[in-house]
């Protein structure tokens, strides 16, 4: 794949003017805070990073502390989150899936999910490995002659009832909800958001991890989903 980065920047950066809301209509941007669930984050090295009560506890108290509703966070993000599934470990560092290619939003079960922008469904499927995104919709979006896709994952199983491929959205359309842990591939509830330029034959799924190995290939399919969003 060959890609130019800064036109496809300029290009998912004209789509929208300011911050563009994910999860329902009623949160305002104040209610978004920033969250690192990355490696770097000493506070984690005491959390049981592979239970999702415990993960979703560590989430809830840095929401109350900074007054927040909405924890966000995780592009391009290494993580030890994924190292409890054998859906994303291999045999060596390289290899081990453990960078993140979306941006998470964390939030309440049952909370609505906003399209991003005017598309309409591509794809959805039920991915049920653990660790997996569980329910998956993916929406297809072409402005003039270019298309990208717009990937929103762990969901509640309800979301993938009565909807359909060809399925046209606009921007802040109710599209889904989030999923409990029994049902979203054992997660504390969030929304896993991913920009994809190239979906290649992926239908309702879509790497949303990645190894070291074949990291430059997937940041170069999967850009920076602020570039659309604008949150920070």
């Amino acid at each position: 794949m060959s890609i130019d980065k800064a036109k496809r920047d300029l290009f998912l950066k004209s789509l929208t003017q300011s911050f563009v809301p994910l999860l329902d209509a009623d949160h305002e941007e104040g209610d978004y805070i920033p969250l690192d669930l990355s490696i770097n984050n000493d506070e984690l090295r005491h959390i049981d990073v592979a239970s999702s009560r415990a993960l979703w506890n560590y989430v809830n108290t840095q929401l109350q502390k900074n007054r927040g509703k909405i924890g966000y966070g995780g592009y391009n993000e290494r993580r030890d989150i994924y190292s409890r599934s054998v859906y994303f470990n291999q045999n060596d560092s390289a290899t081990q899936r453990n960078i993140h290619l979306g941006l998470d939003f964390w939030c309440e079960a049952d909370t609505a999910v906003l399209a991003a922008y005017p598309g309409m469904i591509h794809s959805f499927k039920d991915n049920r490995n653990h660790g997996d995104y569980g329910p998956c919709i993916i929406l297809k979006h072409k402005v003039k002659e270019t298309s990208f896709y717009t990937l929103y994952g762990h969901l509640s199983r309800v979301s993938l009832k009565n909807i359909e491929v060809g399925q046209r959205l606009s921007a802040g359309d109710v599209l889904a909800y989030l999923g409990t842990p029994d049902e979203n591939g054992d997660y504390a509830p969030h929304l896993h958001f991913q920009i994809i330029m190239d979906i290649e034959n992926y239908y309702g799924d879509y790497p949303g991890v990645s190894s070291a190995k074949n990291l430059m290939y997937f940041l170069e399919n999967c850009p920076d989903p602020n570039l659309l969003l604008k949150i920070y």
